[in-house]
């Protein structure tokens, strides 16, 4: 009974040992991943052209002693740490590109970068937080490699490229990285992401099971009517009054026509064109949209219903339409049964009360791609300064987006405690 109880003792002591050291490295990386992330911010790049941020990550990581793997995807960087002892390959993933949005926040490191985008000059700046995912794995990185000896199976650092969507005519992204074996050789087991969020208080994490985030379509409807004089509208078909009236009926689908209550959906048209001045009917109106699902079966009605209403609708004004919606990203699943398992590891890193349980959101992200092939959690980490009421903090995507730095010590030490503890409780 001593001698158990002796082998107990020492087993706690040294995982309480290895805990502390954790949290030192922690502590001493936070300063560094701070830096890492204001460089980033300071010098953004556009989805499918982050060469100089894929130089800095992987820089970083050889001289951990990391096997490297770059060009991935165009400029994705891959990080290898096979760890001191057998166990589970456990992949973690942050984005690295910027968006074409001129920055207007008054900090020392703000954006200076300008670009062309889409043909249009544009400021470059880090409007979602990408430089915070990429400074905190960055951190993880540092952290883990350091307890390497310790750890029981193989981490697989994602560094991806065009998070944001690629240019015009161009692959990229999460889609093209699985399709390039990215989760093989070594083959992940699971994958963890997490996301900033600029309306979440800094020091809470909040995560959804199941579908989290939307899935996203891109639609384009040309109606094709009869060309006339503005003068005489009688003498032609209109299509932009056709527009405007399957614009309506693409909204009743959703308001009438949608079970709701099962799952949120959105139709959004976000471009309208056609026309050239203010007397003539045009011949052809061109409508670009995105649609939003959280139900693969409700995503299946939805296209068709689109597909049947877009057209009657035409033909009962005399007019044509042609409707053509592209495949988009999938839904962000979180694996339920990996999800419950390894909530614990999130409410030891931020406090029970900080982890809070949120309705799915119909924003779309591409690590669905690696969610449809291994079981994958993705959660969200506060970024919003505690003086800043909600609804007072500037959107993602947007000039005025900004981040309370204090916060990225909880992402390192999320992905940490996420790693180490599925490491350790797996096969059990």
């Amino acid at each position: 009974m001593k001698k158990l109880f002796f082998i107990v003792f020492l087993f706690s002591f040294g995982i309480q040992a290895q805990n502390e050291k954790t949290s030192k490295l922690i502590d001493n990386v936070e300063s560094k991943v701070i830096d890492w992330r204001r460089d980033f911010h300071e010098n953004p790049e556009l989805s499918n052209r982050e060469f100089e941020t894929a130089k800095k990550i992987a820089a970083h990581l050889k001289s951990l002693g990391i096997e490297v793997q770059t060009g991935v995807a165009h400029t994705g960087v891959v990080g290898i740490l096979k760890g001191g002892k057998p166990g589970p390959v456990v992949a973690l993933r942050a984005d690295i590109d910027a968006l074409p949005v001129t920055e207007r926040v008054d900090i020392p490191f703000a954006s200076k970068v300008k670009s062309t985008y889409n043909g249009i000059e544009t400021g470059v700046m880090h409007a979602c937080g990408h430089d915070t995912h990429t400074a905190m794995l960055m951190g993880t990185a540092e952290v883990l490699s350091k307890i390497k000896k310790d750890l029981k199976g193989t981490v697989k650092f994602i560094f991806q490229p065009a998070e944001e969507g690629t240019p015009p005519g161009e692959n990229g992204g999460a889609k093209m990285m699985v399709e390039e074996g990215v989760l093989k050789n070594p083959d992940v087991d699971v994958i963890f992401g997490l996301h900033i969020g600029a309306g979440t208080d800094v020091g809470k994490i909040t995560y959804k099971p199941g579908g989290a985030m939307a899935a996203s379509q891109r639609f384009v409807i040309k109606v094709h009517g009869k060309q006339t004089h503005g003068s005489r509208p009688w003498g032609g078909i209109d299509p932009i009054v056709v527009s405007a009236q399957i614009i309506n009926g693409l909204q009743t689908i959703i308001s009438r026509d949608t079970e709701l209550t099962k799952e949120a959906a959105v139709i959004t048209v976000g471009l309208i064109r056609g026309g050239v001045r203010s007397n003539i009917i045009p011949e052809e109106v061109e409508m670009i949209g995105t649609i939003r699902t959280l139900d693969y079966d409700m995503q299946k009605k939805l296209n068709e219903m689109m597909i049947f209403r877009v057209k009657a609708i035409a033909e009962s004004f005399g007019a044509t339409a042609d409707i053509n919606i592209a495949e988009g990203l999938p839904i962000t699943y979180n694996d339920k049964e990996l999800t419950a398992k390894m909530l614990p590891s999130l409410q030891k890193s931020a406090g029970k009360e900080n982890v809070i349980l949120v309705d799915a959101i119909t924003g779309a992200e591409d690590f669905s791609f690696f969610q449809k092939e291994i079981p994958g959690f993705y959660f969200f980490l506060g970024g919003k300064p505690l003086n800043v009421k909600p609804q007072d903090a500037a959107s993602h995507h947007t000039p005025d987006f900004f981040i309370d730095e204090s916060g990225l010590k909880l992402g390192v030490i999320s992905m940490v405690n996420l790693t180490l503890d599925y490491m350790n409780s797996y096969g059990k």
